[in-house]
């Protein structure tokens, strides 16, 4: 079986970061070729405090923040996440990057990891793709609209739905697209489990109470990989 550069890096005993700030130094650090220790000696601490920011949920001082993020080049913003409102996928794209299919079972994974997703649909004056709150109901894809919405209008129809992560940080992500046809939930139960195993109401607001859900034939996905 060929190692992934995250399985080498495991490996060889040096983990990759298990919470977001740590993800995100572990990830810049490894793609600029430094060790744990030289980070460390860059920003006045060693490598074990370098390891204990990538292993841990810490909270250190803007001071260490600051030299952390300038000796990886980045912005504390970037560091920390706080540019989530920045529009995304600007950042330069690197040149070990390769494009790698994700298997279904990951897929389903990762369709369980987000809440909001976007679904294309066919209507009378052409496509439209729109934004939907959505919850994973054993194989089903479930969400909730008005009854005169584009996509309730859709019953019957093949429809694409479609999810995605972006890390400007380390120009990386991942995308998963589910096709099938859309139909509205008419069984009194299951309207009752999945209002009840929804974690919040539709964003959008108004009268949303009509559930539909696709039952996906075809799931496929990709991620952006780097070798090093």
């Amino acid at each position: 079986m060929t190692s992934t550069p995250s399985m080498r890096h495991q490996q060889s005993g040096e983990a990759v970061g298990r919470t977001d700030l740590g993800r995100r130094i572990a990830t810049r650090r490894i793609a600029l070729g430094l060790s744990r220790e030289e980070l460390g000696r860059m920003c006045g601490a060693d490598g074990n405090y370098v390891a204990y920011l990538e292993e841990h949920a810490a909270s250190p001082a803007i001071g260490t923040l600051v030299r952390v993020a300038h000796a990886l080049g980045v912005s504390v913003d970037d560091l920390t996440g706080a540019n989530a409102a920045r529009a995304q996928g600007r950042s330069t794209a690197r040149l070990d990057a390769a494009l790698v299919p994700l298997a279904e079972d990951e897929c389903r994974t990762l369709l369980g990891t987000h809440g909001v997703g976007r679904i294309a649909v066919f209507t009378p004056e052409g496509p439209a793709v729109l934004p939907v709150n959505y919850l994973v109901a054993g194989a089903d894809i479930a969400f909730r609209t008005a009854v005169e919405a584009l996509s309730a209008r859709a019953a019957g129809t093949e429809v694409a739905f479609e999810i995605d992560n972006i890390d400007d940080v380390t120009a990386g992500g991942w995308s998963v697209l589910a096709v099938g046809e859309l139909e509205a939930v008419t069984d009194a139960r299951e309207i009752q489990h999945l209002t009840a195993t929804a974690r919040s109401q539709p964003w959008a607001g108004g009268p949303r109470t009509h559930w539909m859900k696709l039952t996906p034939v075809r799931l496929t996905g990709r991620r952006v990989m780097h070798e090093s």
